[in-house]
C-alpha cells in the first residue's frame, strides 16, 4: 500500500475517532445542547433528550439515565466524563449510549459471499436494514455482524434499502472505511440488480429519471426536469414452470412473471423500484411502489424481489480487479434461521 494512502487514512482514523467506542454492535449516540434562555444540567438536558425518543426501551428510565452518569457513560468529544449536575453551555455535543427499543427478529440469516483480512461480503436478506436508523436498530446488518465476529469496526461502504436484498460490502478496520466509502460516493463500482416483476414488452433500454424525495416522506416521486438517475435494463427473462406458478400463488398475481437483469448508473433512493414501478412493472412484494402499506405490516413471507447480484471495481488498496456474485434471493430458499 503507498505511503502516502497509509498517512492519509491514519490522519482520518484520528480525526474520526469517537469518544465512546462501539460496544455490542452499537455505536454511541451524539447529540448537541440547544440555544435556550434558561441553563440546562447534563441530567436534564439528557433525560429529555431520552424520553423524546420516539423508538426507546420502556425501562430506559431517569433512574438508567443517572446510572450512565454514575459509570461514566455521558462524555464530551474530548471524551471527559460528564457530572450529572454540570451546567451545558449551547453547542455542547454530548456523547451516550443509547438504549435501544425491542424489535421484531428478521428470521433470516446472512450468509458471507467472501471474506480477507480486509473486507467482509455478505449476501443481506430482505427485511433487514444496513445501518442502525429511526425503529430498525439491533436488528441491522452492521450490528448483527458485529455481535456475531465481535469486530465492532466493522462498518458498510454503502448501502441496500430495507427491502433490498443481495451484496453488501463491509470494511473490517476503521482506517479502511474512507477508501472503499469513498469507491461507491464516486461511482466507480460496478453494479448489477435483479429484480422479479409482472412481465411487461420492454426491450433493453437505457431509463432516465428525475427522482425526487423530501425528507421524512416514505416514497420518492418522478419530476419533470434534468435527470437525476440513469439504469441500464440489460435483459428480461420469462419466468417458467415451476418457479413462476409458486410466485404466483405467494405474491396473489396471475400476470406472467419477468426477471431484469438492472445496471443503475446512479444511486438515488429507491432509484430501481420507482423506475420498475413507472416502466409497469413493480417489483414483487414491494411495500411502497406503487402502494404505500402501514408501517409493522410486513409479511415476511413475501419479500421484495430485488437483489444485488454483481458488484466489480478496481481495488482502491491492491489495484487489482475485484468482482463479487450473488444469487437472486427468493422466498423458500433455505435462508431462514
Amino acid at each position: 500500500m503507498p505511503d502516502t494512502l497509509l498517512h492519509t487514512m491514519a490522519r482520518k482514523k484520528s480525526k474520526l475517532a469517537p469518544p465512546l467506542p462501539p460496544r455490542d454492535g452499537l455505536g454511541a449516540s451524539r447529540v448537541r445542547v440547544p440555544e435556550t434562555d434558561a441553563p440546562l444540567t447534563a441530567f436534564g438536558f439528557l433525560a429529555e433528550v431520552i424520553a423524546s425518543q420516539r423508538h426507546r426501551h420502556p425501562e430506559d428510565t431517569p433512574d438508567a439515565v443517572a446510572r450512565r452518569f454514575a459509570d461514566g457513560e455521558v462524555v464530551l468529544r474530548s471524551g471527559q466524563p460528564i457530572a450529572a449536575d454540570q451546567v451545558l453551555a449551547p453547542g455542547t455535543d454530548v456523547f451516550f449510549y443509547r438504549r435501544p427499543a425491542p424489535e421484531r427478529k428478521v428470521p433470516y440469516r446472512i450468509t458471507t459471499v467472501f471474506e480477507d483480512d480486509d473486507i467482509l461480503v455478505i449476501n443481506k436478506p430482505p427485511f433487514l436494514a444496513t445501518m442502525p436508523r429511526a425503529a430498525h436498530i439491533t436488528e441491522t446488518a452492521t450490528v448483527r455482524l458485529r455481535r456475531a465476529t465481535g469486530n465492532e469496526e466493522l462498518t458498510p461502504a454503502h448501502r441496500l434499502d430495507l427491502m433490498t436484498s443481495g451484496l453488501l460490502l463491509f470494511t473490517k478496520r476503521r482506517e479502511l472505511r474512507g477508501p472503499y466509502q469513498e469507491l461507491f460516493a464516486r461511482r466507480e463500482v460496478r453494479k448489477q440488480y435483479t429484480a422479479i416483476a409482472p412481465h411487461r414488452p420492454i426491450l433493453p433500454t437505457t431509463w432516465r429519471h428525475r427522482i425526487h424525495k423530501v425528507t421524512g416522506d416514505v416514497a420518492a416521486t418522478l419530476v419533470p426536469g434534468t435527470p437525476n438517475a440513469t439504469t441500464h435494463v440489460t435483459q428480461i427473462s420469462l419466468i417458467d414452470a415451476p418457479l413462476s406458478p409458486s410466485l404466483a400463488t405467494t405474491y396473489s398475481t396471475p400476470e406472467p412473471l419477468a426477471s431484469y437483469l438492472l445496471e443503475p448508473v446512479t444511486g438515488k433512493t429507491h432509484q430501481l423500484r420507482i423506475q420498475m414501478c413507472a416502466a409497469g412493472a413493480p417489483i414483487l412484494g414491494d411495500p411502497i411502489y406503487p402502494t404505500i402499506r402501514p408501517f409493522g405490516t410486513e409479511d415476511f413471507s413475501r419479500p421484495m424481489l430485488l437483489t444485488s447480484v454483481y458488484l466489480g471495481f478496481t481495488d482502491p488498496l491492491s489495484g487489482r480487479e475485484r468482482e463479487f456474485r450473488a444469487e437472486a434471493w427468493l422466498p423458500g430458499a433455505g435462508w431462514r434461521l
